[in-house]
């Protein structure tokens, strides 16, 4: 306990433990008045986090965006009153922001969102973060400039560990020597079921060391010795995790080491108890001038350092609109070509162009056609910081998480491919990818059933659709080469949005229409690809199904419009004007063809409409045998839809 001293005359390590002590009582506050929240992680996280932010970290004090600052990726995210009160010092956040915490429109949700000025990642789901953080360490040594390191630091805990996604990014960390990495783990040994001992055994030190990190074990309620990591761990040549041994809820009445410390908000009597032993006045959200004062010591010293790297680096933006209009449709020779192989000409093309683009492939460089872009463009290695091909290897959900760090540290444009069906592995990150409203790509290929010998495991049904039910990701299904392009082009100009784009192993022609009315009708999400008067259906589509689907008009004596839909989020976006002219009310008879499910595609065909679709599992044959044995041709489709228009 420390006694109750006049601040002035404590001595500096007494201010510190002090200050600490506050930040403690402000979490406790805030989690009370919430009446939800996570007290116990943030108590024990504290120690580390302040020495961070008052003595090591270099961040703008007048600009949380700062572009040149250090990064802090709370990858323990429910531990968030914790950051709030540190960014309440700071002067990014409001006394009154610390009170709405957890509040409907407030800067103070219950876990991190990137809306809140000082937060650098929205995390949450644990493991993500460590991702994330990766991503941005590596997006900084790919960028730099200077021999002067811009840190990322990471603040972990046990259940981000238990992920198996912190350590899949972790060796890749290790792998490209990540100098710029440090990740203090918050190791309590408390998780919300018990003990860690219940479900965890292994030796993090051996583990870490195995992967090529710089390994420190530190009593992590020691501020000199967190010092003293935080100093090796900037001058090491290898990524270094900071393993501190803390008690959760430190220093509180009762719930030390307890596990119900860790989701619910402390008693009443439980707090004044604990303000008391950590002599702290019982004013809720107490903090005074002083404290601020103490916090900030080293403020002036921080915007001096600020000055200089501003005229140190010049930032010059790289302008997308006018680039784009430069850029010529690549010369696609093939009559039929894959739109995965057209995928890889037209990102060819484009990474001519813009330099941030920077991504790869989860170990199908082939596969998903980026073969040329890595060997154009080098793999990043630690010994080549400016390769732009990044081998993840077989690391789809790795993949996602870094790549959403990569765009968070703002200077480049992140791609990232894999098998379509392979989406369930990064799905996680893809959703973080929209809410964060990050300019991402993921590359989906061998989107559908005519994968074929390699089976039902590697045939997507339900993936298309269940991409499109997540919010503010685009979903690109391209029916040609030239629809690919027009696609790729449209992503590069919605930087608000991760996008997806699916597509094909099988060769499909080209689409014998206008490439304006192409680009006019991807941009705009939807277009007539065969346009009748006074039709007697309209039969909606997309990708290589768009082919089947005129195949199909050219064996039935009826008036059938034939309406392309590369991204359906887009045409959700047109006016009424341009949606009727599309959808046509007065027609009746509605048909959806898509080699996948069929459940979503009611939105364009209506209760009485025929959605034509794969909705079982495949089977191990060659693609068309495949499509046969589920009646999934030509034939059987024709005899569908004129039995359904003869109803």
């Amino acid at each position: 306990m420390i006694k109750k001293l006049n601040f002035a005359n404590m001595n500096s390590n007494q201010k510190d433990l002090h200050t600490v002590n506050v930040i403690k009582g402000l979490v406790m506050d805030g989690v009370r008045k919430a009446n939800s929240g996570h007290p116990g992680g943030p108590m024990s996280l504290a120690d580390f986090t302040y020495i961070l932010y008052s003595e090591f970290l270099t961040f703008d004090p007048k600009n949380p965006d700062w572009e040149n600052r250090d990064r802090v990726v709370l990858s323990v995210g429910h531990t968030c009153m914790l950051m709030y009160s540190i960014l309440f010092l700071c002067g990014f956040l409001k006394r009154k922001d610390l009170k709405n915490f957890r509040q409907l429109g407030s800067l103070t949700p219950g876990h991190p969102e990137i809306h809140t000025p000082g937060i650098d990642a929205s995390t949450g789901p644990l493991g993500q973060g460590v991702g994330m953080g990766i991503g941005m360490a590596l997006a900084e040594k790919a960028s730099s400039h200077s021999d002067q390191k811009r840190f990322t630091y990471i603040l972990a805990g046990d259940g981000d560990l238990q992920e198996p996604i912190s350590l899949g990014a972790s060796t890749l960390a290790g792998h490209w020597k990540l100098s710029n990495l440090i990740m203090f783990y918050d190791k309590n040994d408390i998780q919300i079921a018990g003990k860690t001992s219940r479900v965890d055994s292994t030796n993090y030190r051996k583990l870490f060391e195995a992967m090529k990190w710089h390994v420190q074990e530190i009593d992590g309620h020691n501020h000199q010795e967190i010092r003293d990591a935080l100093k090796k761990a900037q001058t090491d040549k290898r990524p270094s995790i900071i393993i501190g041994k803390t008690t959760i809820a430190k220093g509180s009445y009762s719930l030390e080491n307890n596990p119900k410390s860790h989701g619910a908000p402390f008693s009443d009597d439980e707090i004044f108890k604990t303000k008391n032993k950590l002599g702290l006045p019982q004013k809720t959200f107490y903090c005074s001038k002083e404290i601020m004062d103490h916090f900030r010591r080293n403020f002036n010293s921080l915007n001096d350092k600020v000055k200089k790297i501003n005229e140190e680096f010049d930032t010059k933006l790289i302008k997308y609109s006018q680039i784009l209009e430069s850029i010529e449709i690549p010369d696609y020779e093939d009559e039929l070509i894959a739109t995965r192989k057209a995928f890889g000409i037209t990102l060819d093309e484009f990474a001519s162009k813009f330099p941030n683009i920077i991504g790869g492939s989860a170990d199908l460089d082939g596969s998903n056609c980026t073969t040329n872009f890595a060997v154009t463009y080098g793999d990043f290695t630690s010994d080549n910081a400016k390769g732009r091909n990044i081998a993840f290897g077989v690391r789809e959900f790795p993949m996602g998480a870094i790549m959403n760090g990569i765009a968070l540290y703002g200077k480049h444009f992140p791609f990232g491919g894999t098998f379509l069906v392979f989406s369930d592995y990064v799905r996680s990150a893809i959703r973080l990818s929209a809410i964060q409203k990050l300019h991402v790509l993921y590359e989906f290929t061998h989107d559908s059933i005519f994968v074929g010998e390699d089976g039902p495991t590697h045939q997507p049904v339900e993936h298309i659709m269940s991409l499109r039910n997540i919010p503010n990701l685009l979903v690109f299904r391209p029916s040609d080469s030239f629809e690919t392009y027009f696609c790729f082009k449209t992503i590069m100009s919605y930087t608000k949005s991760p996008s997806a784009i699916l597509l094909t192993r099988q060769k499909l022609p080209k689409l014998a229409i206008d490439q304006k009315q192409i680009e006019i009708g991807v941009s705009k999400g939807a277009y007539i690809l065969k346009k009748e008067e006074d039709p007697d259906a309209i039969i909606f589509t997309c990708g290589s199904e768009a082919h089947l689907a005129l195949d199909i008009c050219n064996e039935i004596n009826s008036k059938i419009q034939v309406v392309n839909i590369p991204c359906w989020e887009l045409f959700d976006e047109q006016d009424k004007n341009y949606t009727s002219t599309i959808m046509l009310k007065g027609c009746k008879k509605r048909i959806s063809l898509e080699a996948g499910v069929t459940l979503g595609w009611e939105k364009f065909t209506g209760i009485n409409g025929l959605n034509i679709g794969v909705n079982e599992f495949g089977e191990s044959a060659p693609g068309q045998d495949v499509a046969k044995h589920l009646g999934f041709v030509k034939k059987q489709i024709v005899s569908k839809v004129k039995d359904y228009l003869n109803e």
